[in-house]
C-alpha cells in the first residue's frame, strides 16, 4: 500500500509539477497583497482537489452522460494553458489580464484561483487522466489516489504561501525573465497538447 501511495504521489507531482508552476502563480499574484494571494492558493488547491475527488469516484460517468472524450477534454485544456502563456509571455498579469478591470471596486482577484490555477494548472488534464488511470480497480485505489493528490496539495500549498518571499529575493529582473520563459514553456505546452490530442482523435500518429 505504501508503495502504491508513493507510486500515485509520484505520478501526480510528474504532470502538477508545483515547483514549475510556481513563476506562473506568482505572476497572477503580483498585484494581490500577501494575505489574498495566499487565500487564492488555498483556494485554488481546494478546488483542484474537490475536482481531483469527483473525477476519482465518477469521471467516467461525467464523460459518458456528456459525450466528451479525455482527448476533446485535452484539446480545450490546451487551449486554456495556452492563451495563459501568451499572456504571461506579454507581462499581462495585472487585473485586467485576469479577466477583470482594473478599476472595478467589485472586481475579485480570488476568481483566478478557479481559472487558470485549479482548472487547468492544479487539475487540468493531465491531473484528471492520471486520477482516473490510478484510481481504476476499486474503492482502495480510489483512496489511495485522492490521499495522494491530498498530500501534493499541502506540499504545494506551503510552497505557495512562501511564493512571495522567493520572489523578492529572486528580484523583480529575474523574476520577470522567469515569468517570460515560463510563459513560453506554458504556451508550448498548451500547443503541443492540442496536436498530440488530435493526432490521437485522428489517428494521425506515425
Amino acid at each position: 500500500m505504501v508503495s502504491q501511495f508513493l507510486y500515485a504521489f509520484m505520478a501526480f507531482f510528474a504532470i502538477m509539477n508545483p515547483i514549475s508552476n510556481l513563476p506562473a502563480y506568482m505572476a497572477l499574484v503580483a498585484d494581490d497583497s500577501q494575505k489574498i494571494s495566499q487565500k487564492i492558493a488555498f483556494r485554488s488547491l481546494l478546488i483542484a482537489f474537490i475536482i481531483v475527488v469527483i473525477f476519482v469516484f465518477s469521471g467516467e460517468l461525467i464523460f459518458k452522460v456528456f459525450g466528451i472524450t479525455i482527448e476533446s477534454f485535452r484539446v480545450a485544456g490546451g487551449i486554456l494553458v495556452a492563451i495563459i502563456g501568451y499572456h504571461m509571455i506579454n507581462g499581462n498579469h495585472s487585473p485586467s489580464a485576469k479577466g477583470m478591470p482594473a478599476n472595478d471596486a467589485n472586481a475579485d482577484p480570488l476568481s483566478v484561483a478557479i481559472s487558470p490555477l485549479a482548472m487547468p494548472l492544479f487539475a487540468g488534464p493531465g491531473t484528471i487522466t492520471t486520477a482516473l488511470s490510478l484510481a481504476h480497480g476499486g474503492l482502495k485505489n480510489q483512496l489511495i489516489t485522492v490521499l495522494s493528490f491530498a498530500s501534493l496539495a499541502i506540499i504545494t500549498y506551503l510552497l505557495l504561501r512562501n511564493a512571495k518571499e522567493i520572489s523578492k529575493l529572486l528580484g523583480d529582473n529575474l523574476m520577470k525573465i522567469i515569468t517570460k520563459m515560463m510563459g513560453l514553456i506554458l504556451f508550448t505546452i498548451g500547443v503541443q497538447m492540442v496536436i498530440s490530442s488530435v493526432q490521437t482523435l485522428f489517428g494521425l500518429h506515425s
